[in-house]
C-alpha cells in the first residue's frame, strides 16, 4: 500500500462509542444458531479495477468474484503486480472498484459516501502494514493511543484500552518505551496492538512479516493466530509460504483473478 492510502486510513471523522462491562479487543455478534450458514463478511461481485498508466489502462482486478466469512483467517499470494495490495485496499475502503460491488456486511463501498467510508476505516477495520510505521519520538503507549483519536472516548477509557491492547500483545511492561528501545518484532506487535485497540471486525495485513527474522515471524503469526482464534477476521497478503500455510484458507492473485489453492 502507499503513504498516501496508509494517511487516508488514519484521517477519518470520530464518533463515540458506548462503554461495555467487560472489555475484550474483538468485538463479537452473538453466536449463531449451530445450524445457521457462517455469515460472509465480504462479498464481491464481478470486481474490476482499472488505472491509467502512460497511456495505457491497467487492469488490476478483472472480475473477481469472492465471499469470505467472518472470523475467517485467509491469507492472499501472488506475483508482483498481481493485484494483491489493490485487492486490500479495496477490502480496506481504501479505493473504490471501478466495476462491480465491495460488500463489506450490508454496505457497498463502491457506492457508500466518503465520510461513511471514512467511519468504516475508524471503527471497523484494523491495518498493519510491513513498515511498522510507529512515530519514533513517541512512547509505545502513545502510538497506539494515537487510533483512538477519531473515536471520542474519554481518558481513562482510552487508558485502559491501550493498556489491554499492550498486553494482548504481550507489552504490557513496555508501553512507556519508544520504538528504537524494540526490536523488530516488538515493534511490530506495538502496531498490532494499535491496529486492535479500536476492536475492529477485520485485521487487513500487508506482509506483516516482511522485515522480520524468522524467529520473529512465528512470534508475529503466533500473535495474530490468537485474535483469529478469538474471533477477529484476518486477511493477509504474503509472500512467504510460511505465512500462508498457517491460514484455513488461501487464495492466489494473480493478472486480477483469484482462485482458490486451499489444500
Amino acid at each position: 500500500m502507499t503513504d498516501t492510502t496508509r494517511r487516508d486510513a488514519a484521517s477519518t471523522p470520530s464518533r463515540t462509542e458506548p462503554e461495555d462491562d467487560v472489555m475484550t479487543m474483538i468485538d463479537t455478534e452473538p453466536a449463531a444458531a449451530p445450524d445457521a450458514a457462517p455469515e460472509a463478511i465480504y462479498r464481491l461481485e464481478g470486481v474490476t479495477r482499472t488505472y491509467s498508466q502512460k497511456g495505457r489502462v491497467v487492469k488490476a482486478l478483472a472480475g473477481v468474484d469472492l465471499e469470505i466469512e467472518a472470523g475467517d483467517f485467509v491469507t492472499i499470494q501472488g506475483p508482483t503486480g498481481g493485484g494483491k495490495s489493490t485487492l486490500l485496499q479495496l477490502l480496506g475502503a481504501l479505493d473504490r472498484p471501478t466495476t462491480g460491488a465491495v460488500h463489506l456486511g450490508d454496505l457497498d463501498i463502491a457506492t457508500a459516501n466518503n465520510r461513511r467510508l471514512g467511519r468504516i476505516r475508524a471503527h471497523e477495520i484494523g491495518f498493519v502494514f510491513q513498515g511498522f510505521n510507529l512515530i519514533p519520538t513517541l512512547t509505545a503507549h502513545e502510538n497506539v493511543d494515537m487510533a483512538l483519536e477519531p473515536l471520542g472516548l474519554s481518558k481513562d477509557e482510552r487508558t485502559a484500552r491501550v493498556t489491554e491492547a499492550l498486553a494482548h500483545v504481550g507489552l504490557d511492561e513496555r508501553g512507556d518505551h519508544r520504538p528504537g528501545e524494540l526490536s523488530g518484532g516488538q515493534q511490530q506487535r506495538v502496531a498490532i496492538a494499535r491496529a486492535i485497540v479500536k476492536r475492529p471486525r477485520v485485521l487487513l495485513a500487508d506482509e506483516p512479516t516482511g522485515n522480520l527474522d524468522e524467529s520473529m515471524r512465528d512470534e508475529i503469526l503466533s500473535v495474530l493466530q490468537r485474535l483469529n482464534d478469538e474471533g477477529l477476521t484476518l486477511i493477509v497478503v504474503t509472500h512467504d509460504s510460511a505465512v500462508a500455510r498457517r491460514a484455513r484458507r488461501r487464495l492466489r492473485l494473480d493478472k486480477g483473478t483469484v482462485r482458490d489453492i486451499t489444500r
